[in-house]
């Protein structure tokens, strides 16, 4: 009896954490009517990214994939072109309140195309845990830091309960402004990917990482509104993403003290330093890995 008494408790709460709480208007989506499949991807991701992978490709060479990265590259801006402008069409630019405006949770046309641009958005974050995927098999291990795996592992689920509690207001701010980065970022990546010949071309790598830092200081100063501004949308979500704007530039600020600050210092060492013979006439060495730009995050 006791048995069967917690069995219905579970399953209550069950139901109400994820039915009752939930918008009805995008309930029934796949992958978000319940949080099961969503963290399974994860967790075969994480499975892949940081134990099977590895030790599958120890011992073999690293695969080139230039023309599968092309692709995937081009296919993450396409998509990102698609956020970024449905967006701004669809919310910030015609129907939103740039100070503070609440989730439409009605079924007109305007609602429900914001609604599933959320969806859309969720579903891209899940396909860019194929970034890792493929860092692992290019034997690419350097750049799948602590700052990368954070952002692909936590994003999808940001994402998920977005889509699935509020599709739409305030938050979707964030999203808006992260396509637009992506629309930068994954340009770079695949020039990157179509071969040295466009290496020429890719010297404002470094500026990619200033604008992530921009998007969170945006992401910060949008979000704190709620603290003082009311319009409906909850405002316990500042409790999150407030710190965890904060801890993401932090974050990228580190990757970029460390990536540039210390080029930067290298490079005014060697431009006062003495020129000997050996340093006239010895070999530059050549840099064969691809271009970093912040573990491709956000």
């Amino acid at each position: 009896m006791a048995s069967t008494t917690n069995t219905t408790t579970s399953s209550n709460y069950w139901d109400f954490l994820f039915t009752e709480l939930a918008d009805p208007r995008t309930n029934h989506w796949p992958l978000i009517s319940s949080p099961v499949p969503g963290l399974t991807i994860i967790a075969c991701y994480l499975y892949f990214v940081l134990n099977f992978g590895p030790k599958y490709m120890a011992n073999r060479k690293p695969f080139q994939m230039q023309k599968t990265l092309v692709v995937y590259n081009f296919i993450q801006v396409l998509v990102s072109i698609y956020l970024f402008a449905e967006g701004l069409d669809g919310a910030w630019l015609r129907h939103y309140s740039w100070r503070c405006q609440p989730v439409d949770f009605n079924d007109n046309p305007v609602a429900m195309r914001v609604a599933r641009g959320c969806y859309v958005y969720f579903l891209a974050k899940i396909s860019e845990l194929l970034d890792t995927v493929f860092f692992t098999l290019r034997k690419k291990d350097n750049q799948i830091t602590f700052l990368h795996l954070y952002h692909h592992t936590v994003m999808p689920m940001i994402s998920w309960g977005a889509t699935k509690y509020y599709p739409g207001g305030h938050g979707t701010f964030i999203g808006v402004i992260n396509s637009f980065v992506h629309i930068v970022m994954y340009t770079y990546y695949m020039m990157a990917a179509m071969g040295p010949q466009y290496q020429k071309y890719l010297w404002w790598k470094k500026y990619i990482t200033n604008l992530q830092m921009v998007q969170f200081g945006m992401a910060f100063a949008h979000s704190a509104q709620l603290l003082w501004t009311d319009c409906g949308y909850p405002r316990w979500s500042v409790f999150f993403t407030l710190p965890n704007a904060i801890f993401f530039y932090m974050l990228f600020n580190d990757f970029y003290k460390k990536s540039y600050g210390s080029k930067k210092a290298a490079a005014t060492a060697a431009a006062t330093a003495p020129v000997t013979a050996t340093d006239a006439t010895a070999k530059p060495i050549e840099n064969n890995n691809s271009p970093k730009v912040a573990s491709k995050e956000l």
